[in-house]
């Protein structure tokens, strides 16, 4: 690594002000911060002495997508041909997946150095995240046409238009997948996104839940060939990343261990479905409707709700930013969660959704936290 630095070192200048590549510095210092902590310090107070900074702090949250995505891989193969074997179904699943991350870092990282370089700003690091999310929230199906489409989307209107990173209302993967689903809906819904193979076709235990009306949700699973272990495992059709809640919570333990991810968040997520869902239950008696009927654990482990809520949700940016507000924040999307899933079956997964509207909420609840804790504190004042 030595002979690396001393590169990097010699071709600086270059890159500097008043160098003959000046333009290009973005480039140089997403190469050159990729492999070292930056060497700036700051000049005035509060000084913080710390080697994690922005890129350590997403190549964390990488690290914790892989065990989602690894698995994500090998189900892809699984579902294409279950008696193939663990090798084939990896290389199987390698072959659907690689391409569609692939052309998201490709594409989503030439809008990002074409940014970087006209408003001349560094290359923003919350892109190695979005660019791996987005593949994630997606079947392994869907054509890389449409994966560049959604990641151009994601990044020019969802974060870029508004000044970049740190200033996007919405999360961008989330923004991309949108797109997606609202402009090509067949692509993204229904048995098609899982025909990898033209004798293979198979409806997500969400799809199934919600097929006939006036039965059980949970049998209906179950008829479908689909238990709730095999859920929580992850063995069963759905997107890349999203279908192993086992293989979620362990990098959600990673990010709340390197407090990367707020756990309240996590919780009130949590907290909101299982209310939402028992009160559901209570109702599912005197209505036809089958998504009543759905379990906490059901909901838990159905769809793509523990990734959404773990990686997706806790989105430093445009979550909510104050502890009461991150409760509040977490509540109102596993509330809303369910109520999608329940009452517009024609959004069956519920969980992009509710991210969505949560993010459009968020500032307003940090906003009335604030202003509750200023009355709070102007009353205990005023006593004194």
């Amino acid at each position: 690594m030595r002979g690396l630095r001393e590169l990097l070192d010699r071709i600086e200048p270059q890159f500097s002000e008043g160098g003959r590549l000046s333009r290009f510095a973005p480039v140089y210092e997403m190469i050159d911060t990729i492999f070292y902590v930056p060497g700036f310090r700051t000049t005035v107070a509060p000084h913080v002495r710390d080697a994690v900074d922005m890129k350590r702090s997403m190549f964390t949250v990488i690290v914790a997508l892989l065990p989602a995505l690894l698995f994500g891989i090998y189900n892809t193969g699984y579902q294409v041909d279950p008696q193939a074997g663990f090798v084939p179904n990896v290389l199987t699943g390698l072959g659907a997946v690689l391409p569609l991350v692939l052309v998201s870092y490709a594409v989503g990282g030439c809008w990002e150095l074409l940014f970087a370089i006209v408003r001349r700003h560094d290359v923003n690091e919350g892109f190695l995240v979005t660019g791996l999310l987005l593949p994630m929230i997606l079947p392994p199906g869907v054509p890389l046409w449409m994966v560049a489409m959604g990641i151009s989307f994601g990044i020019v209107i969802g974060k870029e238009v508004t000044g970049g990173t740190g200033y996007n209302i919405f999360n961008p993967a989330l923004v991309a997948r949108a797109f997606i689903f609202f402009a090509y809906p067949g692509e993204m819904s229904g048995d098609a996104v899982w025909s990898l193979a033209d004798e293979m076709t198979a409806a997500t235990p969400l799809a199934a839940a919600s097929a006939v009306d006036g039965a059980d949700a949970g049998a209906l699973v179950s008829g479908a060939g689909y238990t709730v272990w095999q859920m929580a495992v992850g063995l069963v059709p759905g997107s890349v990343g999203g279908t192993s809640t086992v293989a979620v919570l362990l990098g959600g333990a990673l990010l709340v261990a390197t407090r990367i991810a707020n756990w309240r968040i996590m919780a009130g997520g949590l907290a909101g479905m299982t209310v939402t869902a028992l009160l559901a239950n209570a109702v599912a008696p005197s209505s036809a409707n089958t998504m009543l009927s759905l379990s906490p654990l059901h909901h838990l482990v159905m769809g793509g709700f523990a990734f959404g809520i773990v990686f997706m949700a806790t989105d430093p940016v445009s979550a909510a930013q104050t502890r009461t507000g991150r409760w509040i924040y977490g509540i109102l999307i596993g509330t809303l969660t369910v109520m999608i899933r329940v009452l517009n079956q024609a959004f069956v997964e519920g969980i992009m959704l509710s991210i969505l509207l949560g993010n459009a909420f968020a500032p307003m609840i940090d906003y009335f936290v604030l202003r509750r804790n200023i009355a709070r504190r102007q009353r205990a004042y005023a006593r004194q």
